[in-house]
């Protein structure tokens, strides 16, 4: 089953793309050690900003190159964070800029600051997908994002209201750090939709492909 963003380390939950799944671990881009065959998503949070020296930046951006570094991520704005908004505004960018550098999707960390997320969208142009992780929003928060051409992921927490409104083509699932199966979110998710499971996980797997341009 697909898992868009997941913490968990463990070597059966980070496999290589098949026809039916697709797991990307968030990785520690300065411990990075990649399993045999497995995805990841490499990228400076906006929770650790303030400790972004320009060597980190450095280190991050030879990592992101790695083949199994498939996205760029969690990067991000944060207005609950430690760091300053405009210390993370500036870290923001960077990755945004390796994104495109590199032609690699952005996994995006956002709270309470949609609205510079948007402008930032707007200014940069990026051509590039954004995909909003854990998104816990409501529909007009959503409907915003999705004009600016954003995916929206959906993991254990999040707004029903929200998820129902969802274009299914725009539509990610993760678990993030939740111990709760992909397979229990799905079965969730699938329920809210109105569809099955399996028809959920074809879905999310098809969106994450046309993502990553393997098709």
């Amino acid at each position: 089953m697909t898992d868009v963003h997941t913490h968990h380390m463990a070597a059966e939950r980070a496999e290589m793309p098949t026809s039916h799944s697709w797991t990307i671990v968030n990785a520690d881009y300065a411990r990075f050690a990649p399993l045999p065959a497995a995805c990841y998503s490499v990228g400076i949070h906006p929770w650790r900003a303030h400790e972004a020296t320009e060597e980190a930046v450095a280190q991050l951006q030879q990592v992101a190159r790695h083949p199994q570094v498939v996205a760029i991520g969690e990067a991000g704005l944060d207005k609950l964070a430690e760091a300053s908004m405009t210390l993370q505004q500036q870290l923001f960018e960077r990755q945004v800029e390796l994104s495109e550098a590199l032609d690699k999707p952005l996994i995006v960390h956002l709270v309470k600051a949609s609205e510079e997320l948007l402008q930032t969208k707007k200014r940069l142009q990026p051509k590039q997908p954004w995909i909003v992780h854990g998104f816990r929003g409501k529909p007009q928060l959503a409907e915003m994002l999705l004009r600016q051409g954003c995916y929206l992921s959906f993991g254990e927490h999040y707004q029903e209201e929200t998820l129902r409104a969802v274009p299914l083509q725009r539509l990610l699932m993760e678990t993030d750090e939740s111990t709760v199966p992909i397979s229990v979110l799905y079965e969730r998710a699938s329920r809210l939709r109105g569809i099955t499971s399996a028809t959920l996980q074809e879905i999310v797997t098809e969106n994450l492909k046309r993502i990553m341009n393997k098709q």
